[in-house]
């Protein structure tokens, strides 16, 4: 019988491997799942059963929840985290080109965000 934390922990995998050039990167539990720092801002937590939530720019919010498996983020049934807070399905980041870009889309705004 697989673990029930497999797909989260194969996602912080995938997200370690992906980071592993990025500098100022950590890891901290957050929101029910591990979270990557870069720069001490959250891009990106791997949540259980392999969902990532994402840090994006408020202003691309509805354009990126238009995307496939993506979803407002909630903490918690019907309690939203807010715009540029955004949930992508496992189903939606089986690949990892699917996984790069919605880190890339977070780590874009967390550099704009830091200056």
């Amino acid at each position: 019988m697989r673990n029930q934390y497999a797909p989260q922990s194969d996602l912080v995998e995938r997200l370690r491997a992906l980071l592993a050039d990025e500098s100022s990167t950590r890891e901290v539990p957050m929101f029910g799942g591990r979270s990557f720092m870069v720069r001490n801002k959250m891009v990106a937590s791997a949540r259980k059963r392999g969902a990532l939530l994402v840090r994006v720019d408020a202003e691309r919010h509805d354009e990126l929840t238009r995307l496939p498996g993506a979803s407002q983020a909630e903490m918690g049934t019907g309690r939203t985290m807010g715009p540029g807070w955004i949930s992508v399905s496992a189903e939606s980041i089986t690949s990892d080109e699917q996984l790069s870009f919605w880190l890339g889309v977070a780590i874009d705004y967390n550099g704009r965000s830091a200056k």
